[in-house]
């Protein structure tokens, strides 16, 4: 079975254009046309935990953290720009929401052409 991160990855990568950036010794950067739109963080800041941080509409982090705050949190640094927190390491992610999450952060960021071949 594929890791939580080999997984994230090949769902991001599947994805127009898209590069995997090293983000230190475990971290993970996802750009397309070197817009960063997705981050996997293993033991960011030494919390001990998986998660994925990305791209999301103004106040979805802050209502998601709040409603669901067993899934989702507001990230550091990011969190005041719209990024959205989400921890990968409970017993089972929910992949299609981590898919719908990862291809809405794509769509904020790459171009309309790149977002068009997505359909």
């Amino acid at each position: 079975m594929a890791t939580v991160r080999e997984r994230l990855t090949k769902l991001c990568t599947s994805l127009p254009e898209v590069e995997v950036e090293p983000g230190g010794e475990r971290h993970l950067g996802f750009t397309v046309r070197k817009r960063r739109f997705a981050w996997f963080l293993d033991d960011h800041h030494g919390d001990g935990r998986l998660a994925l941080n990305c791209k999301g509409a103004p106040g979805e982090s802050a209502r998601l953290a709040d409603e669901h705050p067993e899934r989702f949190f507001v990230p550091a640094y990011l969190g005041a720009r719209g990024w959205i927190g989400l921890w990968l390491d409970n017993p089972e992610p929910d992949w299609e929401e981590v898919e719908r999450l990862v291809v809405e952060a794509y769509r904020l960021v790459a171009p309309k052409r790149l977002v068009a071949e997505l359909g």
